[in-house]
């Protein structure tokens, strides 16, 4: 698929309105009343049997990211149906994510709608943060879920989203690790930092680029952090030294950007865009954040058998998604029952196989009851990634949410408009 310039701006431009949507918030945040006692207060002091029964019957309403027809596969084909079957649930998906999301619940809000359109929402990072500076978030809850007993909240890559402590808003779901994958056949030797990505650029054009979604995204953050050194952009958001890296980030990419894929004149704007690419050899590289992806496509032949991953030397980003609950939702309990379902062990497990999804558990594996440690270890083993136990020293941290802000819109702005 060819694209043409004007097509990555309106792919960038969804990204570009975080700034316009984070001062609205912010506007809309310092006008809030406090709410009145309601069913919130009274949901709070239910026994979890009485939450159960009132969540039977209800028409649960998720909004989540559709874009892996294997995550869709485990929420229509695994998720669904149990949910139905064992708690008369019946979970209808919508497809929407991150400025979709944060766009419906501050269009609610400004109309004064008393029940929102939907319930539960797959997030994380800066939709978080936004949804929390308009109080579109219902919590804390996760105390109240039975499961919660079994997360690994001393893990801070769990208990903290984007450097922000959950607090109980949110519920972790699976955490992951960003790896690059590359082309064993025509790649003898991976570059291991942006040194060596240089030379290899540089050897083979054409055979390298950067989406622009966010994934792409993620990988500026680990070369950001690369360059500003590990620690450095830890905490709050720091404009003094986003501006001095984020000046040595650009100008690397600018001036590697000719012996990018079509000369770095455009950029994919979808990550399956890349993998497809990949796949046919017209890259030697995509890129995953979830580090068990290479053996999922693998498994269902999207990606040849010499597809490899890897982490560079100074760290790829490793981070959870989350499940929260709408405040104006209508179905509270049903999303409650959903997400207890969705930390069981058996849900866990389902979702860490390969051939299932891949995704990383959130859950103390070693600790659950048995049969399920020894279920979980047998899930470890990989043939064309790294184990899991092995990344653990190159995982960095979560930057606060502003920064990849800042990157989606100087990405736009330095990268793709300076393009002539």
């Amino acid at each position: 698929m060819k694209l043409h310039k004007l097509q990555i701006l309106s792919a960038l431009k969804e990204q570009a309105a975080w700034l316009l949507l984070t001062g609205a918030m912010l506007l809309m945040g310092s006008c809030q009343q406090a709410p009145a006692p309601t069913q919130e207060t009274e949901l709070s002091q239910l026994p979890w049997d009485t939450i159960g029964q009132r969540a039977q019957g209800q028409n649960l309403q998720m909004m989540m990211w559709q874009g892996d027809p294997q995550i869709n596969a485990y929420m229509n084909n695994y998720v669904k149906p149990i949910l139905k079957e064992r708690f008369n649930i019946k979970l209808d998906i919508a497809a929407g994510q991150g400025t979709q999301i944060v766009s419906l619940l501050m269009n609610e809000k400004q109309a004064g709608t008393a029940t929102s359109e939907v319930d539960l929402v797959w997030i994380n990072g800066e939709t978080f943060y936004q949804l929390r500076q308009i109080e579109a978030l219902y919590g804390p809850f996760l105390e109240r879920l039975p499961n919660q007993q079994y997360l690994d909240l001393a893990n801070p890559f769990i208990s903290q989203d984007f450097q922000q402590p959950i607090g109980g808003m949110e519920a972790p779901w699976g955490n992951v690790q960003m790896t690059v994958i590359y082309n064993s056949q025509e790649v003898a030797e991976p570059p291991m930092n942006l040194e060596q990505l240089s030379r290899f650029v540089k050897n083979n054009p054409g055979k390298f680029t950067i989406p622009t979604e966010f994934t792409g995204m993620t990988l500026l953050k680990s070369w950001l952090m690369a360059l500003a050194g590990k620690e450095a952009l830890q905490g709050s958001f720091k404009e003094d030294l986003y501006r001095k890296h984020s000046d040595s980030l650009f100008n690397w990419i600018n001036a590697h950007r000719a012996y990018f894929w079509k000369q770095g004149a455009s950029f994919p704007e979808s990550l399956s865009q890349m993998h497809q690419m990949f796949a046919n050899g017209e890259l030697y590289f995509t890129f995953s954040n979830n580090d068990t992806e290479v053996e999922n496509k693998i498994n269902q032949g999207i990606f040849p058998d010499w597809a490899r991953a890897y982490v560079y030397e100074s760290g790829t980003i490793q981070n959870s998604h989350y499940l929260g609950i709408v405040n104006n939702a209508a179905h509270k309990e049903a999303a409650m029952v959903a997400i207890n379902f969705l930390l069981s062990p058996e849900a866990q497990y389902e979702k860490l196989q390969p051939k299932v999804w891949g995704d990383g558990t959130v859950l103390k594996a070693q600790e659950l009851p048995l049969p399920w440690p020894e279920k979980f270890e047998a899930l470890l083993e990989r043939q064309f990634a790294p184990p899991r136990d092995s990344l653990e020293n190159y995982a960095l941290q979560e930057l606060a949410p502003e920064y990849m802000v800042r990157l989606y819109e100087d990405f736009r702005k330095r990268v793709v408009e300076t393009n002539g």
